[in-house]
């Protein structure tokens, strides 16, 4: 089986982290098919937003296999097989993996099913829309093992929650379940594990069914305006509600309704 399945329907693309007997650990399989499809989503005008989960009830990920992954990016061992080969011949596949460094401007939305932990909760802080079953756990325990969450973690989670929070998350390694996710604005939802993947889709649907083009350049404003002040956050605003204004879409949604009709988007 592949450490990946990614599938499309309905404009929604679904990423399933497939390794439940190693509690859907990242190997350099897993990174370099995650980076793969990413790009692929990106480029496919069809996919208007993305799940991504993983397989089974016990885990979402349980972060980087340190029997796999960590001793290859160290030295510790040789490259076994393609997937090895890749992931040392590119580093940056990693980092894309984990949309750390690479703008993705289409929405994804994480189902965490089970514990979500180290690297697994890193790729959930580069989701927009998050949805944990009650079974869900959140940490990183990197520190724990004297080294650190570099993929995200350390730049994202005390800009995502409050600082002191996110400190102790940082520096305890003890992880909070999903009820104290939900509390601290880390997770949208919390539901039971048979309707997370209802959820989630419910949230992908509503998202597929607007402008297309309007919801990729919300997320791109939102991403470029981050952090700047309002005079240079304001012109950023103002570029992209120009270039929306001018397009298709931006005719055909209040011609829609006007018409009472359902509109019919191009992204474009």
């Amino acid at each position: 089986m592949p450490a990946l399945i990614f599938e499309k329907r309905n404009h929604v693309a679904y990423l399933t982290l497939n390794r439940p007997e190693v509690h859907n650990a990242l190997n350099p399989e897993m990174l370099v098919s995650l980076a793969a499809a990413w790009k692929e989503i990106d480029g496919d005008g069809a996919i208007r937003a993305t799940i991504v989960t993983g397989a089974g009830k016990i885990a979402f990920s349980a972060g980087a296999d340190l029997g796999r992954l960590i001793p290859l990016l160290t030295g510790a061992r040789k490259p076994q097989d393609e997937w090895d080969a890749k992931l040392l011949a590119e580093r940056k596949l990693g980092d894309i993996a984990l949309l750390r460094g690479y703008d993705m401007d289409k929405p994804v939305i994480s189902a965490v099913n089970g514990f979500c932990i180290a690297g697994g909760m890193e790729l959930i802080e580069a989701t927009d829309l998050r949805v944990a079953a009650e079974n869900a756990s959140f940490g990183l325990q990197e520190v724990k093992w004297a080294i650190i969450p570099a993929a995200g973690s350390l730049a994202r989670l005390q800009r995502q929650i409050p600082y002191c929070k996110a400190m102790e998350i940082l520096l305890t390694g003890n992880r909070i379940d999903a009820q104290e996710a939900w509390r601290l604005g880390l997770v949208n939802y919390v539901v039971a594990q048979e309707e997370l993947m209802a959820k989630a889709e419910e949230l992908a649907a509503t998202i597929a069914q607007n402008g297309p083009l309007a919801v990729r350049k919300i997320k791109e404003a939102v991403r470029r305006t981050s952090g700047r002040p309002y005079e240079e956050a304001f012109k950023i605003e103002n570029e992209i509600a120009r270039e929306v204004m001018r397009s298709e879409d931006a005719k055909e949604g209040p011609r829609s309704f006007m018409e009472k009709r359902k509109p019919n988007y191009q992204g474009k």
